[in-house]
């Protein structure tokens, strides 16, 4: 069993999805990339999930909705790192209003994104 914390990425860009995994590996995390909200709420077990890093707008359910979902769902659930394009005052307010540890604009530095990462894994 490995101790590298698990980062869930959920981003319907591929190249995203491919190139957080490389950043994510070369800093000594695993990472489940996931091509939709749909697909991550099929998971069975999140429970070993450190973090997750969230697109606000893609097909289908939001990034914003499945933040929505899972505070509705109750119990124990991940902090939520945002990443988009978008970066508006009112998805900021409501990525955060909703408990999510930060919203970053893309393109995201790896610098900021790995030390946010750390610092949500940190305050769980």
């Amino acid at each position: 069993m490995s101790h590298e914390p698990l980062i869930a990425v959920v981003d319907d860009d591929e190249a995203i999805r491919e190139a957080l995994d490389d950043l994510l590996k070369s800093a000594g995390f695993r990472c489940q990339p996931f091509g939709s909200a749909e697909d991550f709420l099929a998971r069975a077990d999140r429970a070993d999930i450190a973090c997750i890093i969230l697109d606000v707008r893609m097909p289908g359910l939001s990034g914003l909705e499945l933040q929505e979902r899972l505070n509705a769902a109750g119990g124990v659930r991940p902090p939520i790192l945002f990443m988009t394009s978008y970066a508006d005052p009112a998805t900021r307010s409501r990525a955060l209003g909703g408990g999510a540890c930060g919203l970053l604009g893309k393109p995201v530095d790896d610098h900021i994104l790995i030390d946010s990462l750390n610092a949500a894994i940190a305050g769980r």
